[in-house]
């Protein structure tokens, strides 16, 4: 009898262990996604936000046949062609060397403008909990504007990671991979506009439709 190796739902190819911690824990989220259970495996390319967009698509070549879809997910701060392209041209652009490498529809690009820490920034109490700022004074937001990290009247500081960042060291919490996982886990992510995010949101209900 021959042994068919059965293909698992989803291959993910991520720029950094931060962003690996974060894609687990929102894949496993399934009833706020509105998606069915899936098995998946996540890999971190080792070059990075570049790597995934210049080489990701050779990467996840050699699984085509192993996973039903595949999903690059990079930031476009740093990425070495945020100053020339947007996130959505790039999207485009890794995903046609997706479909021309063996993927065909069954794969897509997720880019974070500009970069995973935006997803940081809710009105969720929780986020002020795990940045080390619950019952802190001033609260965290009016410390962001203060620092002129925050915008009075934006939701989101310009610069996600720097905010993030500058925040955990005045509360002198070490910045780690953790801290995105418990992010992850615990914020409401029901309200969030981010394209990115809405993107990938779509794509995990249309690949993966709740039954």
């Amino acid at each position: 009898m021959t042994n068919i190796q059965e293909k698992k739902d989803l291959i993910v190819l991520v720029a950094d262990q931060d962003m690996y911690s974060t894609v687990d824990e929102l894949l496993q989220r399934t009833k706020s996604f509105g998606i069915k259970e899936i098995k998946y495996d996540i890999y971190v390319h080792p070059e990075r936000d570049p790597g995934c967009l210049l080489r990701g698509y050779v990467f996840l070549r050699q699984y085509v046949k192993q996973y039903v879809h595949g999903l690059i997910m990079l930031d476009l701060e740093g990425c070495g062609k945020e100053e020339k392209k947007s996130r959505e041209k790039i999207e485009k652009e890794i995903e046609k060397n997706l479909s021309r490498s063996g993927w065909a529809e069954r794969a897509a690009a997720v880019v974070i403008d500009p970069e995973l820490e935006i997803w940081v920034w809710s009105d969720s109490p929780h986020v002020e909990t795990i940045l080390g700022w619950k019952d802190r004074q001033p609260e965290l937001k009016n410390w962001l504007i203060e620092k002129g990290l925050l915008i009075d009247g934006e939701a989101k500081p310009l610069k996600p990671r720097e905010a993030v960042e500058k925040a955990l060291s005045v509360a002198k919490i070490p910045r780690s991979s953790s801290l995105y996982l418990q992010l992850a886990q615990k914020v409401s992510f029901k309200n969030c506009m981010d394209e990115a995010f809405l993107k990938l949101k779509t794509k995990l209900q249309e690949w993966f439709p709740a039954a």
